[in-house]
């Protein structure tokens, strides 16, 4: 009996982990195919047949194609906000070199603003705000207030450390944002055109110098 139930309970943990992994699929296929096609050309049809799924199994797992665009934005957004908050936690206090962190700092995060991956999100919401506003919730939640919120705190933990002046870090995150992505759009045309690596350099060393103007060291510390 004993070795029957921890048969059963194999083939559970396997047809639970089978689901799992059939709804990535599922996911990364509509991902896929609403990036290419856009939301309203997009198929069912041919998201069942990226992710190598039938049909039926698309509407078992998410019912119909909004809330699986939903789900999608969702995911992505996530992919997004995990690559932005793992460059943002190496930024440590480190007064020795606190202008070069930074710098390194906006550089990988207009990688990430940059890549493609991060352009469809945008295209995608941009595209279908109108119809779907949630989806900008669903970003917001899941990738935009996440990653300003981890880029606040260690602006915060730097305030501690007497690198920043930061009355507020919060403002501060969002500005070195904006410092950043503005004109990263501008420069790309909305995505259209590949940013070289000097050119993101130098608009993280701009970007850098302007938030120090605003939240740099007390003149003390300079």
């Amino acid at each position: 009996m004993a070795l029957e139930r921890a048969a059963d309970r194999a083939l559970q943990r396997d047809g639970f982990r089978g689901r799992i992994d059939k709804r990535q699929a599922i996911l990364q296929a509509a991902w896929t195919v609403f990036s290419r096609d856009g939301y309203s050309h997009a198929t069912i049809e041919a998201i069942a047949m990226e992710a190598r799924v039938a049909k039926t199994t698309i509407y078992n797992h998410f019912g119909d194609k909004e809330t699986l665009l939903r789900h999608a934005v969702a995911a992505d957004a996530e992919r997004v906000a995990a690559r932005n908050i793992a460059a943002i936690e190496r930024l440590v206090p480190d007064r020795t070199r606190l202008r070069a962190a930074l710098e390194e700092l906006g550089y990988q995060l207009l990688r990430c603003h940059c890549d493609e991956q991060s352009w469809q999100l945008r295209r995608i919401l941009v595209a279908e705000v109108g119809r779907l506003p949630d989806l900008l919730d669903i970003a917001d939640q899941r990738a935009m207030s996440r990653i300003v919120g981890v880029l606040a705190d260690r602006f915060a933990r730097l305030t501690i450390a007497g690198l920043l002046t930061t009355g507020d870090p919060l403002l501060a995150a969002e500005q070195f944002s904006a410092l950043l992505n503005g004109p990263a759009d501008a420069r790309s045309r909305l995505g259209t055109r590949r940013i070289s690596d000097r050119e993101l350099h130098a608009l993280a060393r701009d970007a850098v110098s302007t938030f120090l103007q605003a939240f740099g060291p007390p003149a003390r510390e300079a």
